[in-house]
């Protein structure tokens, strides 16, 4: 079993930024890929972001050149580090762990506003 605790969303204006941890406790050794995900009100799921085991990263379009994803192995943590945020990258957003099956956190919501 994996557990995976999200923290860092709120409410930011236009143009912000804002980082989002995943903490990752129980079987983590069996963790390969680490992601993102999010999903808008009415809209369905949606990969934001993954990291492997390897440290290889993508990225949806929507998302590239504006947002990060990095892991620290040492604190077993991962994170998004999104800049230039749009009101359309409002939603709540998911970290997800990939070994024999998917894991998934809670979610933390993100809301882009003036």
């Amino acid at each position: 079993q994996v557990q995976l605790v999200e923290s860092g969303g709120g409410l930011v204006q236009p143009g912000g930024s804002l980082r989002l941890s995943c903490a990752a406790s129980g079987s983590i050794f069996s963790i390969n890929d680490m992601t993102w995900y999010r999903q808008a009100r009415g809209k369905q799921r949606e990969l934001v972001a993954i990291i492997t085991r390897f440290g290889t990263t993508n990225y949806a379009d929507s998302v590239k050149g504006r947002f990060t994803i990095s892991r620290d192995n040492a604190k077993n943590t991962v994170y998004l580090q999104m800049n230039s945020l749009k009101p359309e990258d409002t939603a709540v957003y998911y970290c997800s762990a990939v070994s024999a099956r998917q894991y998934w956190g809670q979610g933390t919501q993100v809301t882009v506003s003036s």
